[in-house]
């Protein structure tokens, strides 16, 4: 049994299921590696280094 399809967006690196990005409106790819899940982007350094501005999942490389 599979999963929903994952997918990221190509400008903000946002993980969601959707063709096309709920945060900023760009088109998504399958082809990502690795993901990190943000829960309070103001206290985290990987926040701050991927200019992340909101929680939630994201991912590493996208292609």
């Amino acid at each position: 049994m599979a999963g929903p399809v994952l997918k990221a967006c190509k400008s903000c690196s946002r993980i969601t299921e959707e063709d096309v990005c709920p945060k900023c409106g760009d088109q998504t790819s399958r082809e990502w590696q690795g993901y990190v899940i943000i829960t309070d982007y103001t206290k985290s350094e990987i926040a701050k280094r991927m200019n992340i501005t909101e929680n939630g999942k994201y991912a590493l490389r996208v292609r």
